[in-house]
């Protein structure tokens, strides 16, 4: 995901000091014409398959996060169905040495505009896939849309 302006000037100030972040990850589910399928990004960093992902701003819930994040990483225009998961995961390092972790809220959402395609530079890839033929995810992105689409909560 790229990098908001707000961290980049916390970067400024703490280095690559450990940063807490809010996180969302939005499941994005439609029908199909042979049943659900899910909306995924292909990331430009790793080439891997995610739902829409990304970090909420200052004063942004994570509900509008999510819509914005989907309008952005894929032209779709979303509704959130309910929170599904809620998770702090692991302390991360990139590259350049920055560490954060992430309090990463997971919503379920559906379509209600727009076409899917590539809306930025974090992904080189959009696109439907039936929830039988999803292409390979990491695990904890396979659990969260499993756990989203199963219509159960974990908070």
């Amino acid at each position: 995901m790229a990098t908001p302006e707000y961290v980049l000037r916390l970067r400024e100030s703490v280095g690559h000091e450990l940063l807490v972040l809010p996180g969302v990850s939005a499941v994005i589910v439609r029908e199909g014409p042979d049943g659900r399928e899910l909306l995924l990004v292909r990331r430009s960093d790793n080439g891997q398959w995610t739902p829409v992902t990304g970090i909420a701003d200052p004063g942004e819930d994570v509900d509008t996060a999510a819509v914005r994040e989907a309008l952005e990483e894929t032209g779709v225009r979303i509704e959130i169905d309910r929170v599904t998961w809620v998770e702090t995961l692991a302390p991360q390092t990139y590259g350049n040495g920055d560490r954060c972790q992430f309090f990463d809220t997971c919503l379920l959402a559906h379509p209600v505009g727009g076409r899917a395609h590539v809306g930025d530079e974090e992904s080189t890839a959009v696109g439907w896939f039936p929830v039988s033929a999803l292409p390979p995810m990491a695990e904890r992105f396979r659990r969260k849309v499993a756990h989203a689409l199963s219509g159960e909560r974990r908070v």
